[in-house]
């Protein structure tokens, strides 16, 4: 692997302006192609084999028009005013309302009788003739503007309901910036210039930008969530920056240690460029993981993210060789130039001295010392850190998840505000309807004792309503819509559906979102360990092809498991207990988000694998060199603990940024990164780390001697030795 990579990053050298050339031609060939396109986003929120997915598929062949997305256009006068007194405004909206494309009906909310005990809010049901997934985002815009005349003199209108619901875009709260800012302070800070701390932030937006175009373009050939631009992105920028990191600092190393710039370079893409290349492979395989769990939406999340990491290993593996060749000595510090020029007049001029320092050697590091500290204890450090993150984990055991509804929305929203009025106007269940479907044509009730079912659901202690029955065509199937009294995301809710499905016949179903969301999160607890499984199996094969050992792989599986698990419980903490929910912008309480645990694993054992990969193949590296575990551990700590902890700084403010970001999911995933990040490069990778490695001693690097000639054998630390760049051939001279 790393005779691959370093051949790449030479040609890329040795050709920088067609490479820089190649990647502008990309960009301007994605970007506008996407303009074009358009976005295209939807949730994608069916669990394929559940009841509320067949439900959903025997409406929509047999009874197509109740099959259709529906919403409310939500009114409300002043306090203390009846909503009646606006008649002709509201009215005229409705009508506007009915001329959309694709609308079937909309309801006049005082025909329908659709108007709150108190006068005060009412609300125009309005159906669609195709399926709330397939409601393009324009349509929503134009019922928005339909309903922007009502407004004034008090008077607010809002749009809710489930399409407008699936098909919101993932806002953006703009903080991303100031992640980016401090993350250009901290690479000023780690590399002394203005010049090398742009370069990762560059490759970043590149990438960023060429995938983020891509994905809008995937959006056109397959359902793509919402929060797949979103998630992409801040995934994006953290590797993006980290690997042009990793890659920049062992160039100046190489440099630093007396290689020409060429021979710098062609070394670090032989050693960082290789372990970027893996651990990118990584996180795509971990991302990639996610179709396992059989759901659309996160499926569309884990190929979204995927191709952003692939598209961050490619600017580093491609752009940043050319960019470093074409910058040349600009990269590296003043003092360097200057110690370098002194160096090359010293070797020409005996009489002027050699100040050359050993930018080899990493003894007497603060890093080089701790590392000797914790292997000549490890046991107390070992099981110190291990309580740590053990006690972090705890609130995790009680974590209880909830698909979002539009009440977990900014209040910035029009969703969440038709939430909001609707919940004060008819109680809380009115936002989470369900569809009671009914297949005559298998046995179980009739169209005779649909009556009886209708009283049944009415008697529940958990139904508020059952509306009238509406009956197909062909007289064979049967729909009655139920009103909750209790919220989407209240476990009561999930109660109460349980209870209705055990209760009616085998061929009465259940759907609705509220249904559909109930049947998701089952679905993804069911298929967690299965998925937890795989990712752990497969990164556990690849590090032992990677560094020949089987102890290596279990000791990182039961370390990345440990800061998954803390991060796990600072979540609980914050959003769902409310600890310190203020410093996080958190205003009230959550269930945390049912898809956040698998997404949250597949990141962050992805993430997690780069730190490892980074810092064992220096271990490897020093460890063939010098025969000693305890040592190599030391000085892989040394001369990678700078630069693993300023990748985990940029990761932290990059995540962090998103905390602000008004999606609960989003706010979730930067606080969950964030938290993981930090426990990765501190607790686990300064103590874990070398304890756990001085205790293995040997043992560290076993692997069975049957395996490791069947194996076949996947490089990512270098030799050591220097390795010129194969030069360019020289143009054959003309002829006379």
């Amino acid at each position: 692997m790393n005779r691959l990579t370093r051949r790449i990053g030479d040609a890329s050298a040795r050709r920088p302006w067609v490479t820089i050339a190649a990647w502008l031609a990309a960009l301007a060939l994605v970007l506008p192609l996407a303009g074009l396109a358009g976005t295209s986003f939807v949730d994608d929120l069916v669990a394929p084999g559940s009841q509320s997915e067949q439900a959903m598929e025997l409406l929509e062949e047999r009874f197509p028009e109740a099959s259709g997305g529906s919403a409310m256009a939500v009114f409300a006068a002043p306090e203390g005013q009846r909503i009646d007194r606006h008649r002709p405004a509201i009215k005229a909206a409705v009508a506007r309302i009915a001329a959309v494309e694709h609308i079937a009906t909309a309801t006049d909310p005082f025909t329908a009788g659709t108007i709150s005990p108190d006068g005060r809010i009412g609300f125009a049901t309005i159906t669609f003739d195709i399926p709330a997934m397939d409601v393009h985002p324009a349509q929503i815009e134009a019922l928005s503007g339909a309903v922007a005349p009502v407004r004034g003199n008090g008077v607010v209108a809002e749009l809710g309901g489930d399409t407008v619901f699936i098909n919101a875009e993932t806002p953006t709260s703009g903080a991303e910036a100031a992640g980016l800012l401090a993350a250009l302070v901290i690479l000023v800070v780690a590399f002394g210039t203005i010049v090398a701390a742009l370069v990762p932030i560059a490759l970043a937006l590149v990438a960023v930008a060429t995938s983020l175009g891509g994905i809008t373009l995937l959006a056109h050939a397959m359902d793509v969530s919402t929060a797949a631009p979103t998630i992409g992105a801040m995934i994006g920028l953290g590797v993006g920056i980290d690997y042009a990191l990793f890659i920049v600092a062992r160039y100046r190393e190489n440099h630093a240690a007396g290689q020409d710039n060429p021979t710098a370079l062609s070394n670090a893409m032989g050693s960082s460029g290789a372990a970027i290349l893996f651990a990118g492979g990584t996180v795509v395989v971990a991302m990639a993981a996610l179709a396992l769990t059989g759901l659309g939406f996160l499926t569309s999340i884990g190929l979204s993210t995927s191709l952003v990491v692939l598209c961050a290993a490619a600017t580093a593996l491609t752009l940043l060789p050319a960019l470093l060749t074409l910058l040349g000595d600009r990269i590296h510090p003043r003092r360097r130039r200057n110690s370098r020029t002194r160096r090359v007049k010293s070797h020409n001029n005996p009489d002027i001295p050699d100040n050359r320092q050993d930018h080899g050697s990493p003894q007497n590091t603060a890093w080089w010392r701790f590392a000797h500290r914790v292997s000549r204890r490890p046991w107390p450090y070992l099981l110190a850190a291990s309580v740590v993150l053990l006690a972090l984990a705890v609130p995790a055991l009680r974590m209880e998840t909830g698909f979002p509804d539009a009440g977990n929305d900014a209040t910035t929203t029009t969703h969440r505000r038709a939430y909001d009025l609707l919940a004060e106007g008819f109680g809380p269940g009115f936002n989470a309807p369900l569809l009671i479907v009914a297949d005559l044509r298998s046995p179980g009730v009739d169209a005779k004792g649909i009556p009886e079912l209708s009283r049944r659901l009415a008697n529940d202690p958990g139904i508020a309503s059952v509306g009238a029955s509406r009956t197909s065509a062909a007289g064979d199937t049967v729909v009655l819509p139920a009103i909750p009294n209790t919220a989407p995301a209240d476990a009561a809710t999930s109660h109460t559906l349980d209870r209705i499905r055990d209760s009616v016949p085998d061929n009465v179903a259940v759907s609705g979102l509220t249904a559909m969301t109930d049947d998701l999160t089952r679905q993804l607890a069911d298929t967690l360990p299965l998925f937890i499984t795989a990712i752990i199996l497969v990164s556990f094969l690849l590090l032992m092809l990677v560094f020949r050992s089987i102890t290596l792989p279990l000791k990182a599986a039961v370390m990345n498991l440990l800061s998954i698990g803390g991060a796990y419980g600072v979540v609980v903490a914050v959003f769902q207990w409310g600890w310190l929910g203020g410093l996080f912008n958190v205003d009230e309480t959550l269930p945390i988000a049912s898809p956040l645990p698998t997404i949250f694993f597949a990141v962050l054992f992805g993430l997690s694998m780069d730190y490892e990969v980074f810092l064992l193949s220096r271990v490897r590296e020093e460890y063939e060199a010098t025969g000693d575990t305890k040592e190599s551990v030391a000085r892989g700590m040394a001369v990678t603990g700078r630069v693993i902890t300023c990748a985990a700084l940029i990761m932290t403010v990059v995540f962090l940024s998103f905390v602000l970001n008004p999606s609960p999911l989003v706010k979730m995933m930067g606080l969950g990164l964030a938290t993981a990040i930090v426990l990765d490069a501190t607790i686990v990778r300064m103590v874990l780390v070398p304890a756990a490695m001085a205790l293995l001693g040997r043992a560290t690097w076993w692997l069975p001697r049957t395996l490791d000639r069947r194996l076949p054998r996947i490089t990512t630390h270098g030799t050591g030795t220097p390795t010129r760049p194969t030069p360019t051939p020289a143009p054959a001279p003309a002829r006379p």
